[in-house]
């Protein structure tokens, strides 16, 4: 058989620019994890304080599947008038030392969930627990932002490898 046979080509359409296409808008979901999915002990219920914040974190966020020790995560507790947790949700999963927030999406699920109070937390892979400039930034924001909207922003809690920081504390959340 000789290779440099004449080959016939099929006649090509012209070259026509494809256009993208487009798809309808999808319905977002978000998922709230109630105390019903994940047990907790009565006395883990209370958080009153940034230690009983802490100790949730480490019994329920590091287990929840989109939790990843090598960047930041930034997870809100809802608590009810007597500041006993309701539930929590996962607001974002940022890089190694920057997560991406704004007020709407930290207090979405808390207006639809008619929480009293949110506590925000969220990890430093480095494992130094001590708040950045844009934290306080941000956290001073999320002030602002819950007394519009009547729900008390109890603290901000900055969790490293086996302490934790709570903006409180430092006197960075004012009501």
């Amino acid at each position: 058989m000789n290779t440099t046979e004449n080959f016939v080509s099929t006649p090509q359409p012209p070259n026509n620019i494809v256009k993208p296409l487009k798809f309808p808008p999808q319905p977002q979901e978000w998922k709230i994890v109630s105390l019903r999915e994940c047990p907790t002990p009565q006395e883990m219920q209370l958080c009153e304080t940034p230690t009983e914040a802490a100790a949730y974190w480490r019994a329920h966020i590091t287990q929840h599947p989109y939790f990843n020790p090598e960047c930041e995560c930034l997870v809100v507790l809802m608590l009810n008038i007597r500041r006993k947790i309701r539930g929590h949700y996962f607001v974002s999963v940022g890089t190694m030392d920057t997560v991406l927030c704004d007020p709407k999406s930290i207090f979405r699920l808390a207006v639809m969930a008619s929480a009293a109070g949110i506590i925000v937390m969220h990890n430093h892979p480095s494992g130094e627990s001590s708040p950045s400039q844009a934290d306080i930034q941000v956290t001073r924001d999320l002030v602002r932002g819950g007394q519009l909207l009547k729900i008390d922003v109890v603290d901000h809690i900055v969790i490293g490898n086996g302490n934790h920081s709570s903006l409180r504390e430092l006197g960075h959340v004012y009501q």
